[in-house]
This record gives structure tokens, C-alpha cells and sequence, in this order.
């Protein structure tokens, strides 16, 4: 993949199996609080991602001891100076970051290995799944500091999650949610001892079905998500399935079947 050979200042990229995308957050003596220069990168590694045809499965995870402890306080000193306009601008460069993540046609895995806080709660919500290390822990930080939690995705995304009782707590009160307490709350998808090898197994399991049908469910997912009906969403889903039946791959698949082999699927 092109977009590997490409540089990051914050980030590691690695691609740890054929069409598996490791993207490590490397700030670890900062905890891997988001900056500038990460909104920077992370949405120009996700937009250069959407081009390259062997990417099956991002997996989002932080080096060292934390996921994400959210923006960096040490570059937050400026904030209150900027104005109206440049900090619409600051804001909305973190938010077309977190964007250009939830918005990869593939599917991702947050592995959540530590803290995730403020952003990188947001940024862990913008993942299609969420596992956590025994060590994870969430909190919607914003109002410890003077911010409000809708900020970058997270009362829309932690709602729809969640429910609106359970998130609105959180938010208000900015408390701390660990990792049983985030399974048990349906925030993450399963609490495991190794985070990363139980990301890299699940990642295996999608990355054997074929890549149109896993594409096209991503798309729906998310799309009815925000549908306001219930025939808006079965109008969407008959439109990915009626394109699924002419590729390739749903041959192949029912061939495979009946040899009782497994499929080889090309992702045409």
C-alpha cells in the first residue's frame, strides 16, 4: 500500500496482515492527546486509505499506556484568544479528522488499550467496534473543563450506543466508565487480556468475507443510523443487495458452498 510509505510526526502505520491496518497513535509521553499536526494526519492517512484497494480492516489503538487522553492542554492555552472564527476553524479541523475515520468504506476497530478521554472517547465512538484492555477506561471529560460533551461526534454517536439516560449521566457528570462497566453498557463490544491480538482475530474474521458485502454493510449501517423510517432503511438495504448480486463474489461464494471449500473472494 502506497499510503504506508508515507510519513507521520503522531502516528504508526502498519500493515500487520494482508489488508489488516494497524494505526497506532504515537504520542505515548503525552498520552496520546491529540494535536494539530494528529487531526492533520489522521484525516490525511484515512482520506489516502479510501484509495488503496488492499485495505480491508483499520484497527485504531495508542502506543504506551493510553488510547487517547483527548486534546492536548498544553496547546489549549491560546483557545480563549482566538475568536469566533479561528476557533470554528480549530474545531472544525478535529472534527473532519474524526469524520474522515468513521467515514472509511471499511470497516474499524477501536482497540482501546487505555484512557480514553474527551477526544479520544470521541475518537474511540467514530470506530465501528469497540474492544477494551482490562486497563480502558472512558470518561467524557469536556465538562471538567468548561466545554460542553457535544463535542466532535460524542452525544450522537454515545446516545445511539448507550441511550440517552445512561450518556446524558456521563456527560454531565464527567465521571470515569471502566472497561466491565463499558462492556456491561454495550460502549465497547468485549473487555480481553490482549486487546490488540483479540482486535487482530476479529479483524481476521471480517477480512475472510467478501469485501463488497462487508463495504455495503458498513455503508447501510451507518446510513440507517441517521434514516428516519423504517421503509427509508429497507429502500437503502435492497439497493446494496441488488448490487451485491452482480459481483463476482456472491458467485463465488455459492460455488464455494457446494464444493464445501472456502470462498476466494476477489472484491469486484
Amino acid at each position: 500500500m502506497k499510503t504506508l510509505d508515507e510519513q507521520f510526526e503522531t502516528l504508526q502505520v502498519e500493515e500487520v496482515e494482508p489488508g489488516i491496518v494497524v494505526i497506532t497513535l504515537n504520542r505515548p509521553e503525552r498520552y496520546n492527546a491529540m494535536t494539530n499536526t494528529m487531526f492533520v494526519e489522521l484525516e490525511r492517512l484515512a482520506w489516502g486509505l479510501e484509495t488503496e484497494d488492499g485495505c480491508r480492516v483499520v484497527i485504531l489503538t495508542g502506543a504506551g499506556k493510553a488510547f487517547c487522553s483527548g486534546y492536548d492542554l498544553a496547546d489549549a492555552d491560546d483557545l480563549p484568544n482566538l475568536g469566533a472564527l479561528g476557533m470554528l476553524d480549530q474545531q472544525e479541523r478535529a472534527a473532519r479528522s474524526l469524520t474522515a475515520i468513521r467515514s472509511l468504506r471499511v470497516p474499524v476497530i477501536a482497540a482501546v488499550n487505555g484512557p480514553a478521554a474527551g477526544g479520544g472517547l470521541a475518537l474511540a465512538l467514530a470506530a465501528d467496534i469497540r474492544l477494551a484492555g482490562p486497563a480502558a477506561k472512558f470518561n467524557a471529560a469536556f465538562v471538567r473543563i468548561g466545554l460542553s460533551a457535544g463535542d466532535l461526534g460524542t452525544s450522537w454517536l454515545l446516545t445511539r450506543l448507550i441511550g440517552p439516560a445512561k450518556t446524558s449521566e456521563i456527560c454531565f457528570t464527567g465521571r470515569i466508565v471502566d472497561a466491565t462497566e463499558a462492556a456491561e453498557l454495550g460502549l465497547v463490544n468485549a473487555v480481553g487480556a490482549d486487546v490488540l491480538a483479540d482486535s487482530l482475530a476479529l479483524a481476521e474474521q471480517i477480512v475472510a468475507n467478501s469485501p463488497g458485502g462487508v463495504q455495503l454493510s458498513k455503508r447501510a449501517l451507518q446510513a440507517n443510523l441517521e434514516v428516519g423510517s423504517y421503509a427509508a432503511a429497507i429502500e437503502l438495504e435492497n439497493r446494496g443487495q441488488a448490487l451485491l448480486t452482480r459481483s463476482p463474489d456472491m458467485a463465488e461464494a455459492l460455488n464455494a458452498f457446494r464444493d464445501k471449500r472456502m470462498p476466494v473472494f476477489e472484491g469486484k
